[in-house]
């Protein structure tokens, strides 16, 4: 049980051994003060964390707007661009799946999620696109995710250019995998991530 749900059921509890029905006007004033204790100790541990440094950066001074939008999904390869984790040269390099962080798109030394949003020549066209439909001329992480909350037509921008993008990405790490001369880091593996690829792209 939550501590939320706890402290409402030991109040409920408190209220009928006094013979007294809940108080919903206190019933609302704790729950919004558990809520906002929450949001708290989820800002404190954010502003403290050691990893995901440029996703915290993006989000943490949105964060009140990110937790209480009421529209956008965060889809399958939204989240990989978002965190960096992903087929991302730097990302593969990192957890052993390739030999150095080199973009293999355009050659560029580190293929970093900003990277691929940002620079890689590879994607100049969903770029284009994602920059008509957004008007953004900043494509930095935290420009992007000001932009997704404030529409439902930006956040679906972004959320299409990342699905067109990633899904080419892993297509070819697909094709590198199951190549005959692939690398042995390289060879294709039946763990988590080889399951999730085969949920999305059967």
């Amino acid at each position: 049980m939550s501590s939320l749900k706890r402290r409402r059921y030991q109040r409920r509890v408190a209220a009928r051994s006094r013979g007294e029905p809940p108080d919903p006007e206190e019933e609302e004033r704790a729950a919004r003060a558990a809520e906002e204790h929450l949001r708290q100790q989820w800002r404190d541990a954010l502003e403290d964390g050691l990893y995901g440094t440029r996703t915290i950066g993006a989000i943490l001074p949105v964060m009140e707007d990110w937790l209480r939008r009421r529209r956008g999904v965060l889809t399958y390869r939204l989240t990989q661009v978002v965190t960096g984790h992903g087929c991302f040269g730097h990302y593969l390099h990192r957890i052993g799946r390739e030999p150095s962080t080199q973009c293999l798109d355009c050659g560029v030394e580190d293929d970093t999620a900003q990277h691929t949003l940002e620079e890689c020549s590879r994607w100049a066209v969903e770029r284009a696109a994602l920059v008509a439909a957004t008007g953004l001329v900043d494509l930095s992480l935290h420009s992007v995710i000001g932009a997704m909350l404030s529409s439902e037509r930006r956040w679906d921008a972004v959320a299409s250019f990342c699905e067109d993008v990633m899904s080419q990405k892993e297509a070819a790490e697909r094709e590198r995998e199951a190549a005959a001369d692939a690398l042995p880091l390289r060879r294709r593996r039946q763990g988590r991530r080889r399951r999730a690829f085969l949920r999305h792209d059967p």
